[in-house]
């Protein structure tokens, strides 16, 4: 069956959490056939259109009962029409993107990554999984080249260097091959650090701040040999005073989204530390990846209730009593990311309505932050169309007080608040807003690959 990128993430129906009404997909694709038809695209080069995404988004749209998509019927067969629908407004800015080095492709990270792609999109990812398909040179064409990204931020999964399907240096290496191609400043990188793995990690710091010059450090608290650890415990409290000292003053904490990750443990996926650790430290800056979302099997994410047990929240709720219980409000040290968590709720609408309602309430639209996880879902410009078209509907502003999601919320949440926390200057967003064309990633495809290579540990 050929799909667009977003039919693609109605399919995993085999998963519980991520299972859509169960005629959704198949009228989805009528949908799309027909609009194939209508405008003498063949059905192939129409998926990847515009217009397919519009398809899709009403199609989702009216099997939650209409008032989440703004986006008119035209926009299915008229390109003008999609164009105006999902038109730039603002800088994109995504402060989650990934590739692998298709030398460190072995082993159980490869693999417990693969299961997951599989899982969470098994149209694309059904059978053996080609690592160039996420390397350096498809991650430059597909967030660069096939999207309106303007700057992206490059992390990688947990693991150990060279155990790990990418390295901290040949992060680095990546934005470097690109500020040559395409800017300086299109390209901002984490350091991976595991401060459970003993003080040589936090020692190591040092030098990788000297060297590779990252604007966040990025912590995986579920990982680790002895079942992970939290950012308000010993090994937690150590590795912020560090970062305190140290610098950046940023660090990016992966919470929720508990597995599949090799020596990983659902618990301390948790996002009940963000308050306490953001409380101890209130220089540091907390951006909290995946938002504390889960893939819940029991049931989607659903208004916040404030008399509810913190012990027995789950999902992005979690996240909010913490918040809550120690004082962290609207505008403060606390940022919550969107990527994986908008690509899996998005089929949702409803549910995606409460998440983002809540967040906004309890943090401010200036503390959401855009990230995607591409590579994983190949180019990201769909997923930016949905969030441009995306609503809340009046009916639940005024049943959960949630605030309407403007234009200008979005722009603060597409690129505008990742500009601000990671101070990009406004000459460098200059240069890079006056560079349209995206050719340079093909140029720059084989000295990236070389980079990788040449700093594969």
């Amino acid at each position: 069956m050929v799909v667009s990128p977003l039919l693609r993430a109605l399919t995993s129906d085999e998963v519980p959490a991520l299972a859509v009404p169960g005629d959704l997909l198949s009228r989805a694709s009528e949908a799309t056939h027909r609009a194939a038809a209508r405008t003498g695209v063949g059905l192939t080069q129409f998926a990847f259109d515009r217009r397919a995404t519009a398809v899709a988004l009403r199609e989702i749209d009216a099997a939650a009962g209409g008032g989440f998509y703004a986006v008119p019927e035209a926009a299915t067969v008229d390109e003008q029409a999609a164009g105006e629908t999902f038109a730039r407004r603002s800088a994109v800015v995504d402060v989650q993107t990934h590739l692998v080095d298709p030398g460190l492709w072995r082993g159980r990270h490869a693999d417990a990554l693969a299961g997951f792609l599989r899982m969470v999109d098994p149209q694309r990812w059904g059978d053996a999984i080609d690592p160039h398909a996420i390397d350096a040179a498809a991650w430059a064409a597909l967030v660069f080249g096939a999207s309106e990204t303007a700057v992206a931020l490059l992390t990688s999964t947990p693991g150990p260097q060279g155990d790990n399907v990418l390295s901290n240096a040949q992060i680095a290496a990546a934005r470097d091959v690109v500020a040559r191609y395409g800017d300086d400043g299109r390209v901002l990188t984490h350091t991976i650090v595991h401060p459970d793995l003993g003080p040589d990690e936090l020692d190591r710091m040092v030098g990788w701040r000297d060297t590779l010059r990252p604007a966040a450090w990025k912590v995986y608290t579920l990982y680790g040999p002895g079942g992970g650890w939290f950012l308000d415990d010993d090994v937690g409290t150590r590795f912020l005073a560090h970062v305190h000292e140290l610098g950046p003053q940023i660090v990016c904490a992966h919470k929720g989204l508990g597995g599949p990750i090799p020596d990983a443990s659902v618990a301390t996926a948790s996002p009940r530390d963000i308050g306490p650790a953001a409380a101890a430290f209130p220089n540091i800056r907390f951006v909290v990846y995946h938002s504390g979302y889960e893939r819940d099997p029991v049931g989607a994410e659903g208004a916040f209730d404030p008399e509810q047990p913190a012990a027995e929240a789950r999902g992005v709720d979690r996240l909010l009593h913490s918040l809550r219980a120690h004082g962290i409000g609207p505008r403060a040290n606390v940022y919550a990311e969107l990527g994986s968590t908008w690509y899996l709720m998005l089929r949702r609408p409803v549910e995606a309505a409460h998440v983002l309602g809540k967040l906004v309430a309890a943090l401010g639209p200036e503390r959401i932050l855009w990230g995607t996880d591409s590579t994983w879902y190949g180019t990201p410009q769909p997923l930016i169309d949905a969030f441009r078209g995306f609503t809340i509907p009046r009916a639940m502003q005024d049943q959960f007080g949630y605030a309407p999601l403007t234009d200008a919320a979005k722009a603060r949440i597409l690129g505008g608040n990742a500009r601000d926390l990671y101070a990009l200057s406004d000459a460098t967003f200059a240069a890079i807003e006056r560079e349209p064309s995206r050719a340079w990633t093909a140029e720059a495809a084989p000295a990236l690959r070389a980079a990788i290579e040449a700093n594969r540990p």
